[in-house]
């Protein structure tokens, strides 16, 4: 188990924490990272762009002209494609663009992006993040203290607002969440945000220890 140093807000190193093998020291597979990214990028789109074909631009229900005898190539309708004002021939209409990752595919993906972080350098565990009060210069200065000043990445253990709206002002900054539970049937679950393309987008991910070993509980084996 790689063992890493957990720090403070202001850098300082506080403590050590054991990562698991199996969460943080995987096997980088780049083509699964490929297309959990690629699945995470089409799901955002709305697919809803839609052009008017020729049956539903107004007008053209006259044909123009007789067919023959005229010198001009026949013609029914004014709303052909190739007349100006006409219908889009072959144009996109709504459609699904979602693309759906089996529970394996999704670990996996994540496992291997927590692995890419801790083998570039890029992952950082901070003992906790708390506020006294909304204060951006606070998360400013933290970000600068743990060298993470180019679109950090903060897991956070717990929803909190004073660190979310803190870092709102914060150029590339992202919050993410990470915690589980029992709900009132005393099953367990996981809340979590985190997806594999912000952790790739990310200058430098920041966990906070509680979330840190929520993940390895989750995703180890």
């Amino acid at each position: 188990m790689p063992n890493m140093k957990v720090v403070d807000m202001a850098g300082k190193e506080v403590g050590k924490i054991k990562l698991s093998d199996d969460v943080f020291a995987a096997e980088v597979r780049s083509d699964i990272l490929h297309t959990a990214v690629r699945a995470f990028l089409l799901n955002q789109r709305q697919g809803t762009q839609s052009t008017l074909t020729r049956t539903e631009v107004s007008g053209g229900g006259k044909k123009p002209w007789r067919q023959k005898g005229t010198g001009h190539a026949r013609q029914g309708s004014t709303r052909a494609p190739q007349w100006t004002h006409g219908g889009v021939a072959l144009g996109p209409k709504p459609r699904s663009y979602r693309i759906d990752l089996d529970k394996r595919t999704k670990r996996a993906a994540v496992i291997s992006a927590l692995s890419g972080k801790l083998a570039a350098k890029e992952l950082v565990i901070v003992d906790a993040v708390k506020l006294d009060d909304y204060s951006t210069k606070t998360m400013v200065g933290m970000f600068a203290a743990l060298e993470a000043d180019k679109k950090p990445m903060l897991v956070l253990d717990s929803i909190d607002e004073r660190v979310i709206k803190s870092c709102a002002n914060v150029p590339g900054a992202k919050v993410s969440h990470f915690f589980g539970g029992e709900n009132a049937v005393g099953e367990k679950i996981v809340c979590s945000d985190v997806n594999v393309y912000d952790i790739l987008n990310s200058g430098k991910l920041i966990l906070t220890r509680a979330a840190a070993e929520k993940i390895q509980e989750v995703y180890g084996k």
